[in-house]
């Protein structure tokens, strides 16, 4: 595969970005995926970047191994599997202009509930199985077709009032399993991994790992109570950027 340095240099500060992201600091995962898609290619990227994400996910989630809250997690989860089958039926057809403004409406209006949820310091906790159902079909659908489930999981971590590292650390192993599901999709039916890709991956390493020493430094200095003001903004900016693409 003939790399252009400019796309080395993208791939390198996406992987970095990743790493930052994956320790911790939610709601860029639309800055990964844009500069993954100048670099390779849109549908080649998501593929490309799978493995990678594995690699951070295996990461935070022995990291903040002792945050995990289970219930939350088995909640979620099952529903992201069913999304990830929609994702794989529909991806190779799905109109690119409809994708994205219809994810970035639910994005935005998604925010906007949960910042009036703060306004009114409403302690309420979604409890109906239909909130977790949608928000992971969704979430399980454009991780398949975008890499962009990170946005729909912070919504439903934030709903839940998680504190920041069980947080942190419920959505690591939620992803890792999700993230290991996707591999033979994109392997055997959409063929976007392959021997190719992953010596690009071996290249793009140490800026995962750079990112991921990073990121755990950053997100340690964050505290508590602003961290869920801090997720709700840059979830909301990476929406607007997915309108921008």
């Amino acid at each position: 595969m003939e790399i252009s340095t400019t796309s080395w240099i993208l791939a390198n500060l996406g992987i970095f970005i990743l790493g930052i992201s994956k320790s911790g600091l939610k709601g860029i995962g639309i800055v990964i995926v844009t500069l993954m898609a100048l670099a390779f290619g849109a549908k080649a990227s998501t593929g490309l970047i799978v493995p990678l994400l594995v690699v951070g996910d295996i990461f935070a989630a022995a990291y903040y191994r002792r945050h995990v809250e289970w219930k939350y997690m088995w909640r979620f989860l099952p529903w992201i599997v069913v999304g990830l089958l929609i994702g794989t039926a529909i991806g190779k057809d799905l109109p690119e202009a409809l994708f994205k403004w219809c994810m970035a409406a639910i994005i935005l209006l998604s925010v906007g509930l949960m910042w009036w949820w703060d306004l009114r310091k409403s302690k309420k906790v979604p409890t109906h199985w239909t909130f977790g159902g949608v928000m992971g079909i969704v979430a399980g659908t454009t991780s398949m077709i975008g890499n962009l489930a990170g946005v729909f999981s912070n919504i439903f971590f934030l709903a839940m009032r998680l504190p920041k590292n069980a947080f942190i650390g419920t959505a690591a192993w939620v992803f890792l399993v999700v993230n290991i599901v996707k591999l033979p999709f994109h392997i055997f039916i959409w063929e976007t991994i392959s021997w190719d890709t992953l010596v690009i991956n071996a290249k793009l390493l140490p800026a995962l790992i750079i990112g991921l020493l990073s990121g755990v430094r950053i997100v340690r200095a964050i505290a508590d109570t602003h961290y869920r003001k801090m997720i709700l903004i840059l979830t909301a900016f990476g929406a607007l950027m997915l309108l921008l693409r």
